[in-house]
């Protein structure tokens, strides 16, 4: 049940976020860590786009348009951040609690450069 006196978009935890973003579940991984961040280690499938660019305005990817977002960043705090803006900009938008910190806890996959397995910078 949701809480009435929570404010937001909703979040989800490692497990659910994979699963709203696999092959069937039609929603999109949106990384919005750093550059370097990125780099280190990421979920695979996952779309790139810093929240430093989000906040400046920039648009989502053409492949993000219209499909639901599961923001995820290191840990938890920028993704609930970026998912507020983009609801507020009409987006169906969750985020990831705990971040890549969570996901790679949980034992879901990270990969880094090159489709080498990376790890949460």
């Amino acid at each position: 049940m949701r809480n009435p006196f929570r404010r937001g978009p909703g979040r989800l935890t490692p497990a659910e976020a994979r699963t709203r973003t696999g092959t069937s579940g039609g929603a999109v991984l949106l990384d919005v860590r750093e550059v370097s961040e990125w780099n280190a280690g990421h979920a695979p499938g996952a779309v790139h786009l810093p929240l430093t660019r989000l906040l400046a305005g920039a648009a989502l990817p053409g492949t993000v348009e219209g499909r639901p977002v599961v923001a995820v960043c290191r840990s938890g705090h920028r993704s609930r951040q970026a998912a507020k803006l983009l609801a507020g900009r009409g987006v169906d938008a969750l985020d990831v609690e705990g971040g890549m910190i969570a996901w790679e806890r949980a034992g879901l996959p990270v990969t880094g450069g090159r489709g080498r397995s990376g790890s949460t910078a």
